[in-house]
């Protein structure tokens, strides 16, 4: 006899209304397609036209081309941290980001679960270690915040060890900032809906499919438990000199174009054409808990 396939349906509570998602099911159920984009009060209802996007995109990645001339001639450093709910896009905004730098000075740093040997380190000594030399340009696909999110929601970190990361995070990020780095936080947010048309996308994609794990179906009970440990992520972590940015990621398109833009306003480089920046939109970019309220 086959092994059994256990199947991964998971009754969900959508606003008061009770919803059985079944991300194996290849038929994507009207309520979630019909409402993915404007889930979470997205304040637009269509996507921004691709080759809108793609001609703005080349703007700002011709920005950050000069970026890395002044990053190499003057030997400072830039470090980005992605965080956000799964499927929220930190990956696509990290390859918008760095997809025409010179990879030998743009560096995406993923590190993978802990080995024994970090586990018994300071919390924060493996990501200290990826940090940025002279002339580099470093993103973090998901960082220390872990512990802020994912480990205390899914029992990987004791409540004790829980507050001491929100205390010591402020005091190492100003570290950071005093040591003369270019420091961005971004957390990247996208609604119920959204994240459920995402997940069922990569169930159904063979390209995409490596990108859906056991932890992501084991968290989709416990959207409330992310939102109020983001919430409190925000609340203890978000200082003056090292603020969280926080992108209304529905529309991936918005969102990378403001998160790149941000980036360049931000950096005083040689040669900056603000004209080619544009504007921030802010009803996509946020500093803090702003975007929630």
């Amino acid at each position: 006899m086959g092994e059994e396939v256990k199947s991964r349906a998971v009754e969900l509570d959508i606003r008061g209304t009770k919803r059985l998602f079944d991300v194996d099911d290849p038929v994507l159920p009207s309520w979630i397609d019909d409402e993915a984009l404007t889930s979470g009060n997205y304040p637009y209802k269509k996507k921004l036209k691709e080759e809108e996007y793609l001609d703005e995109l080349k703007a700002l990645q011709i920005e950050l081309i000069k970026v890395q001339f002044w990053l190499q001639a003057t030997g400072k450093r830039v470090m980005a941290l992605f965080e956000g709910r799964d499927a929220a896009g930190k990956g696509g905004s990290i390859a918008a980001t760095s997809a025409h730098m010179n990879p030998r000075l743009a560096r995406v740093v993923a590190l993978t679960k802990p080995t024994d040997r970090e586990a018994g380190q300071w919390y924060f000594q493996r990501y200290v270690a990826q940090f940025p030399t002279s002339g580099e340009f470093v993103l973090f696909d998901r960082s220390w915040y872990n512990r802020a999110g994912v480990e205390p929601i899914m029992g990987f970190c004791t409540p004790k060890q829980y507050e001491q990361f929100l205390k010591q995070a402020p005091q190492m990020e100003k570290l950071i900032v005093q040591d003369g780095i270019y420091f961005f936080k971004f957390y990247l947010d996208i609604g119920r809906e959204m994240q459920l048309k995402r997940f069922h996308d990569r169930c159904h994609d063979p390209r995409a499919v490596w990108k859906l794990s056991s932890m992501d179906i084991a968290a989709l009970p416990r959207w409330k438990d992310y939102s109020e440990k983001r919430d409190r992520m925000l609340k203890d972590t978000h200082t003056d000199y090292a603020p969280w940015t926080v992108m209304r990621a529905n529309d991936k398109r918005r969102a990378r174009l403001n998160l790149i833009r941000h980036i360049l306003l931000t950096l005083d480089y040689d040669g900056k054409d603000e004209k080619a920046i544009g504007e921030i939109d802010d009803k996509i970019l946020s500093l803090g808990s702003a975007g929630f309220k």
